[in-house]
This record gives C-alpha cells, sequence and structure tokens, in this order.
C-alpha cells in the first residue's frame, strides 16, 4: 500500500516587513520605536521654546512648570494613586527622570556651555547600557557601544565649540544628570508598571514636580506676570514636551531593550540644532552637519541592528510540526 505524501501545511505568519533601509524590523516594534523617538525629538524643542517663549534666566522654573502641572492634569485624569511601596518607587522615579535630572541639567547648563552640557548628556546610552546589563542581564552587544560611540562624537560635532570653557563643578553635574536618567530608565524597566501609562506618568511628574518646588522658590523665586507668549511656551512644554512625551519614553521603555531606547536620546541634540537652523536662522558648519549624520547614523544603527530582547513582540505560538502517519506494512 503507498503512503499518502504528507503535505505540509501553509505558513500563516508572514515574512517580517523590511524597513526603507532594507534591515528586518517587524512592523508592530517599528511603530513602537517611531512612537518612542517623538519624546526626544519633542524634548529637542525645549532650548528654542525656552529663549524664544520662556522668561529669561529662570530655567528650574521652566522644569517646574512643565511637570507639576503636568502631572497634576493627568491625576485629575486618571483618578489613580499609588499603592503600597509604589509611594516611595514614584518619588525615586519621579526624582531620577525629571526633578534630579532637570536640576542637575540646568545647573550644567549654568556653569558650563551649552555644547559642553550637551555632550556630557550625550554619554547616557552608555550609563544605561552598563546598568542594564547588571541590573536586567540585558546583554551588551558590540553594534551597542559602537552606536553609543559614534553618537557621542556626533553630538560633540553638533553642540560643541573649540572655545569652550571647562568648569569642574559643572562636569560633575552634567555627569550625575546623564547618571540620573540612566539609573531611572534601567529602575523604571525593572520595577515594571504598576497602572495605566497615563497613571504612571503622572506620579514621576508630580513627585519630580515637588523636588523642583523649593529649589524653584529658593534659586529663582516666582515671576510677577506672565505674558500671553510665556502661557504659550509653558503650554507647549507641558503638554507635548512633558506629558504626552514622557507618556511615549516611559512606555518605549517598557517595551524595547534599554540600550535601544537610551539611544534614541540622541536625538533631543539633532532636533535642537535643526530648530535653531529653521527657526531661528541659524548657520550649520560642516561639522555640525557631520555630527547630524553620525547622530542619525547612530541611531539607525541603534535600533536596526540591535537584538530584540524586549517584551515588545509576543512569542509565536508555533504550532508541533505534524506527525506523520505511520506506514502500514503491505
Amino acid at each position: 500500500m503507498t503512503p499518502m505524501p504528507v503535505v505540509a501545511p501553509p505558513r500563516d505568519d508572514p515574512a517580517p516587513s523590511r524597513t526603507a533601509v532594507g534591515s528586518l524590523i517587524p512592523k508592530p516594534r517599528l511603530g513602537l520605536i517611531l512612537a518612542t523617538a517623538l519624546a526626544p525629538m519633542a524634548w529637542g524643542t525645549t532650548y528654542i521654546v525656552s529663549t524664544e517663549l520662556l522668561p529669561a534666566d529662570r530655567p528650574l522654573l521652566a522644569g517646574l512648570l512643565r511637570a507639576l502641572p503636568a502631572g497634576i492634569g493627568l491625576a485629575l485624569i486618571t483618578r489613580t494613586r499609588p499603592t503600597g511601596s509604589w509611594w516611595v518607587k514614584a518619588a525615586v522615579l519621579g526624582t531620577l527622570n525629571i526633578g534630579g535630572f532637570f536640576a542637575l541639567l540646568f545647573y550644567a547648563a549654568f556653569r558650563l556651555p551649552g555644547g559642553v552640557a550637551g555632550t556630557l548628556g550625550a554619554i547616557q546610552p552608555l550609563v544605561a547600557v552598563g546598568l542594564a546589563a547588571a541590573l536586567l542581564h540585558e546583554r551588551i552587544k558590540r553594534v551597542t557601544l559602537v552606536a553609543s560611540s559614534i553618537g557621542v562624537v556626533g553630538v560633540a560635532l553638533l553642540v560643541l565649540r573649540s572655545d569652550a570653557a571647562l568648569d569642574s563643578i559643572g562636569i560633575l553635574a552634567g555627569l550625575a544628570g546623564a547618571v540620573s536618567m540612566a539609573v531611572g530608565v534601567v529602575l523604571t524597566k525593572r520595577w515594571g508598571r504598576p497602572a495605566s501609562l497615563l497613571a504612571f506618568t503622572s506620579w514621576q511628574l508630580i513627585a519630580g514636580g515637588l523636588v523642583l518646588l523649593p529649589l524653584t522658590i529658593g534659586l529663582e523665586g516666582f515671576p510677577t506676570t506672565l505674558t500671553t507668549t510665556n502661557l504659550v511656551g509653558f503650554g507647549w512644554l507641558a503638554t507635548f514636551g512633558t506629558a504626552i512625551a514622557y507618556s511615549l519614553w516611559f512606555r518605549g521603555v517598557q517595551l524595547l531593550p534599554v540600550a535601544q531606547v537610551s539611544i534614541l536620546g540622541l536625538l533631543s541634540p539633532l532636533v535642537a540644532t535643526l530648530a535653531g537652523w529653521i527657526v531661528l536662522d541659524q548657520t550649520l558648519s560642516i561639522g555640525q552637519l557631520t555630527g547630524a549624520v553620525l547622530v542619525l547614523g547612530a541611531v539607525w544603527l541603534g535600533q536596526t541592528h540591535m537584538p530584540d530582547e524586549s517584551n515588545s513582540r509576543p512569542v509565536p505560538l508555533t504550532p508541533p510540526p505534524p506527525t506523520p502517519p505511520k506506514r502500514e506494512r503491505p
């Protein structure tokens, strides 16, 4: 008796889609990466909004009014409070990701030229990669180190000037700010998210704002009046630059590997430079154009050649192969 031929069932899973650059990135993950990238791009508008729309020489006030109102607004929408240990965890994350980070960043910018402070901040992906390896057991890939190093060089070419003066306290503040953000990213992923995305974001924004409140009162004070232009600037930073941006950022931190999401932060100084060129008619040197290309190359390298170790893509439930029928003896 001749056995019936076994025909393999057709595959239901389509071949992974390719991006325009030809690298294999599944469509759901590509959409997540692009959404997460909107956060540092929105943060990149902070410099031009601060210089053109906000009261002068009040960086702590800018940080306070972008964090606390946004957090309170999200809290009123979600009406969800932390429970148990999450009161402490939310305070820690809010300090690392927002309150302490803003304070250290602004202090570094006050003590150092903007280019030096921006370059110090660009080391954050390297710090995050090391912490993720230690705390989350994410593997350190050579491509991660190469992409992060290229990004630091690119940001330096974008914003650093040859006549930049160095200040030891300012450098320490800039490094501490980068470490603060890196630790916040890693702990955000390690501890998870116990509530909805908007509620989780609101807790951190409120905690960060409360850290900035006494610093603002003691060091800067509040202006006696705010113009319509000031209100527009604060409104932009509080909504798009903070509430929406941080919600997208925390979502990406939860669903992507730390190395992959951290390197997206390099887009922030790139957008800041391009905004100055487009809005303020600033000129770009050959070095800055080279830096822009390097930053884009680092981001591309970090996304298209990064191992997918996250929980952003569900494990496919592939059915076992069919068992061939037993042959009957004639």
